[in-house]
């Protein structure tokens, strides 16, 4: 077994697909191929399931990964720290999330933290499923999303069959966004028989489109007139110009603080909004800081939540 095998194996991974991790890497494929294939013979294991739709990793392929880039990393490690080079300088972050304004203001103002030459860093804002399937398959090192007194017994379980560890950031009620101007704008609070006769607007999730993987709390309120749309700013000028709503967290975008209102709801319904990561790999220093701007964000940031045990811990230092 050599570092180029494993290396290739995750490129392979990433790429999903022998031709583009070849394309990337400057060799053929079928070099990449019989790499891949000694690798297997090697360990025994079969890494990739292999039909004509492309290729995907097997079980025994998701650990090995899991091992492959912990090797990887620490060879990096040695390298940088004996050839006088920065290990940072040439760090790599993938964050996976739901529509969440706070994950991605924590990622700007941890690319703008960064001055060395030499990084890539990656922030999906995505479907639920996407997110869990992101990090099983090692693409994120992180991700974002909510589990809910509704949803947790679904999606929880999920995660855990997928040996991905669930970290609470906040817990919040269900709030409603909608324009300054709709019927409901000046109510204190909101009962949920009162938004039947307006629009509900929902992110789609596609194929793997379940109530369990709404990222909008109260998903079992049955509702005749849906919109659905694939990302925040789509949704926000939905909200200013309509007299549609939006029910979420109640933690509010940039963008949403112009012309647009939340409001409480009555429900027993608890968000508790967290970052998801994989049992097998360990956190690198750079995933640990983008955690940390998560915190700090939350902190910021006004709202009927409260922070989870680790982000009140950070800020008593």
């Amino acid at each position: 077994m050599t570092l180029q095998q494993l290396r290739y194996l995750i490129a392979v991974a990433e790429h999903g697909s022998i031709n583009a991790a070849a394309h990337d890497l400057f060799v053929s494929q079928s070099n990449l191929s019989v790499a891949v294939r000694e690798l297997e013979k090697e360990l025994g294991v079969t890494i990739f399931n292999r039909s004509s739709k492309g290729i995907s990793l097997t079980s025994d392929g998701v650990e090995l990964l899991g091992y492959a880039r912990q090797v990887t990393e620490q060879a990096d490690l040695m390298l940088s720290r004996y050839n006088g080079t920065s290990a940072a300088s040439h760090g790599r972050l993938a964050i996976s999330s739901q529509h969440y304004a706070f994950v991605v203001r924590a990622f700007i103002e941890f690319a703008n933290r960064r001055k060395e030459e030499g990084y890539e860093f990656t922030l999906r804002e995505t479907r639920t499923s996407e997110v869990i399937d992101d990090v099983r398959d090692f693409h994120s090192d992180l991700g974002v999303l909510y589990l809910s007194t509704y949803n947790e017994r679904v999606v929880g379980k999920r995660l855990e069959s997928e040996g991905l560890r669930f970290t609470s950031l906040f817990k919040a009620r269900p709030h409603v966004f909608v324009r300054e101007g709709h019927p409901l704008a000046g109510r204190e609070r909101i009962r949920i028989e009162e938004l039947r006769p307006y629009p509900r607007f929902t992110f789609e999730q596609g194929a793997q489109s379940s109530l369990y993987y709404s990222e909008e709390p109260l998903a079992t309120f049955p509702h005749e007139r849906r919109i659905m749309a694939s990302d925040r700013a789509t949704l926000t000028g939905l909200l200013r110009h309509t007299d549609g709503f939006l029910t979420s967290t109640g933690m509010r975008s940039d963008e949403m603080f112009d012309g647009i209102v939340s409001i409480p709801v009555e429900s027993d319904e608890v968000m508790n909004v967290g970052y998801i990561t994989h049992g097998e790999r360990r956190l690198s220093s750079l995933v640990k800081e983008y955690i940390e701007h998560l915190y700090q964000q939350i902190l910021g940031s006004t709202g009927a939540f409260v922070p989870s045990r680790a982000v009140t811990a950070y800020a008593q230092g």
